[in-house]
């Protein structure tokens, strides 16, 4: 396991020349779910998360060499023109993660993103959007350094950087599946980024589907940092980190051994016990709307009615993944578009 300290760059030298980079960072659904943290993107619980393959964030770079170390200076683009509503948070990014990359003051730095998935979607593009710079800036220093690492080594740096991002960036960076969170049952997990379990995921779930329906589109009224916040003094605290430490293993056990109803018992519980969270913390808020319990429910009814294996989850809003087998996506896809007129991106592990 690395520490933080192994992740602070050694023996780089500063090139005076222009580079270009251009990564692709993936977005993920967790099925346990990060609620809470403390200093330092450090997670309340651990959390167990799918890759998705579709929806990404894909990101230019060019870092030209600047004659003074003094500030970090860039400019952001998205989609080509220049998004300057973006910019305090992606300066905050390197100022984070500076003690780690302190070449990165030397180079200006032009960045030019675009999602695969409509903008203002309801999609939270931070894990992927910061997972692509992360990936970047390790791009960066490979070029830099002349110290030899593993890829091993890079992936878990990669992540640590995302991380200092946004918590959940740091599950964007290996697939089909990461755990973020050190549990004390699963040596190899850490706080500081996230690692693939240490087993091949059954082939019940080798390309699993995830239908997200779009309920509601655009910003989402409570920031997921507001939400991380409240767990602080929440009146349940204890009793969901003992409730995410116990489902993180269970998930677990079900993506090796294919036990599938498991799986959607566990998944299903977790989505609405972190919107069971936001409904009893002080303040308490609201995410789900209308559609996105009439959709709970359209899911629930079908798969007792045919026995298909999808399942719910959510994320930290309205919006609602809809997860099921390869084998049953032609009936599933149309059983969706006939109980909702909202928009569904199709997307899959």
């Amino acid at each position: 396991m690395y520490q933080a300290e192994d992740f602070i760059s050694k023996n780089y030298k500063i090139r005076q020349e222009k580079f270009s980079f251009e990564k692709s960072a993936s977005s993920n659904i967790a099925l346990v779910k990060y609620w809470g943290k403390f200093d330092g993107q450090i997670p309340m619980n651990p959390s167990v998360s799918f890759t998705l393959n579709k929806s990404k964030t894909l990101t230019k770079a060019i870092s030209e060499y600047k004659n003074d170390d003094q500030e970090i200076v860039f400019e952001f683009f998205f989609e080509g023109k220049r998004n300057p509503d973006f910019e305090p948070k992606i300066y905050q990014f390197l100022n984070n993660i500076l003690d780690y990359v302190p070449f990165i003051k030397n180079y200006k730095f032009v960045f030019d993103s675009r999602n695969t998935f409509p903008h203002s979607s309801g999609i939270a593009s931070s894990a992927s959007g910061f997972a692509a710079l992360a990936k970047i800036i390790v791009a960066l220093e490979k070029q830099l350094t002349n110290e030899e690492q593993t890829e091993d080594f890079w992936l878990k740096k990669t992540s640590f950087l995302a991380r200092l991002g946004s918590g959940s960036a740091a599950r964007s960076i290996e697939h089909p599946a990461t755990i973020w969170g050190k549990h004390p049952d699963l040596p190899s997990t850490s706080d500081g980024y996230a690692v693939k379990p240490d087993f091949e995921i059954h082939p019940v779930f080798k390309n699993f589907k995830d239908s997200i329906v779009l309920v509601e589109e655009g910003q989402k009224k409570v920031s997921s940092s507001a939400g991380h916040q409240l767990m602080n003094a929440h009146p349940f605290k204890e009793i969901r980190k003992k409730q995410a430490f116990d489902n993180t293993l269970s998930i677990l056990k079900t993506l090796k051994n294919g036990a599938i109803d498991e799986f959607i018992r566990i998944t299903e519980a977790e989505a609405l016990s972190l919107h069971a969270l936001m409904m009893t913390s002080n303040p308490n808020y609201i995410l789900m709307q209308p559609e996105t319990l009439k959709i709970i429910h359209a899911v629930r009814d079908f798969r007792k009615k045919t026995g298909t294996k999808l399942c719910f989850t959510l994320d930290a809003g309205a919006n609602v993944h809809v997860l099921y087998p390869e084998g049953q996506a032609n009936e599933i896809r149309k059983f969706l578009s006939e109980i909702t007129e909202k928009n569904i991106i199709h997307d899959e592990i």
